[in-house]
């Protein structure tokens, strides 16, 4: 069993968050057996403390480990990717210097349906007989 003292970080066997050792407690005759550890974490802004057994504990993988653990892709791998993207955005580039420069197409667009009640001669029609 790991040794563990104020400060370390450690988790539940079960799953949890991570939490910091407050006091590593012993029996009162006997230094070396440890009866529970007090554990302190934070509920959002609220901090939580308890006290395990602690067969219930383990040290909490450090960060350094965890990035070790992720796997990395062979420079292979990475090499064959890297030459897959670099043919496509070449052949992209290719597609577009070939039509010209994509910004200056004009698009014609079509003209809405005018929303007018009366056609245009008809209002033009009734302003002249008003006067």
């Amino acid at each position: 069993m790991t040794v563990l003292k104020p400060g370390d970080l450690v988790i539940l066997k079960s799953g949890g968050p991570v939490m910091t050792v407050d006091t590593v407690n012993t029996d009162i005759f006997d230094d070396d057996k440890i009866t529970g550890i007090l554990c302190a974490w934070f509920v959002g802004s609220k901090l939580e403390r308890a006290r395990f057994d602690p067969d219930a504990i383990a040290a909490a993988p450090s960060r350094e480990a965890a990035v070790e653990k992720a796997e990395t892709p062979p420079a292979e791998a990475i090499g064959e990717y890297k030459t897959v993207l670099d043919e496509m955005a070449a052949a992209m580039n290719d597609a577009a210097e070939g039509h010209g420069d994509a910004s200056r197409v004009s698009v014609e667009r079509s003209k809405p349906a005018s929303t007018r009640k009366y056609p245009a001669d008809a209002a033009a029609t009734v302003s002249r007989s008003a006067n």
